[in-house]
């Protein structure tokens, strides 16, 4: 597990530049996630890995490609100082857990190994044993993050089609 670490103010356009948004699939989106900032992620990221960003992380356009991207390179978890509210809403709509903790933010680094208590909102750098508290999110968010996202939820539910 690793850890990438970005700064305040990572938009959209970063996370997944728009001459890429007419991509075929989630794996293609996967393929440039972070290019303009990091060029090597997407050749290292690897499942279970945890992106950590300062503030008014995903601020930018509404598209819901950047969770996506995201999510598709099978990154863990976002955890930041705070997110723009439309990367905070998309990112539960695609069924993809993020968590606000400055706390965490300022106490983790590149290279610290850190756990994530979805349920309880708890994050441990397991490096230095901190134990830092996001809020949790309340049940029915974190069913809609179970389920893969809102749609899959309200399929489950037998409210949509």
């Amino acid at each position: 597990m690793k850890i990438y670490k970005y700064g305040d103010n990572v938009d959209t356009d970063v996370i997944i530049p728009a001459r890429y948004l007419n991509a075929p699939d989630e794996k293609s989106l996967a393929s440039h996630c972070m290019e303009d900032i990091d060029a090597g992620f997407a050749a290292s990221v690897e499942p279970g890995d945890i992106v950590v960003g300062g503030s008014n992380f995903g601020c930018g356009s509404s598209r819901e490609h950047a969770p996506l991207a995201i999510k598709a390179c099978g990154v863990k978890c976002v955890i930041a100082k705070s997110f723009a509210r439309i990367f905070y809403r998309n990112s539960i709509n695609i069924g993809f857990p993020i968590l606000e903790c400055p706390e965490a933010v300022d106490g983790i680094s590149p290279g610290d190994r850190v756990s994530v208590d979805f349920q309880t909102g708890a994050i441990v750098n397991e490096t230095t044993g901190q134990t830092f508290q996001a809020a949790p999110f309340p049940e029915f968010v974190n069913g809609i993050i179970a389920s893969g996202g809102l749609l899959a939820s309200l399929k489950a539910r037998g409210v949509a089609k």
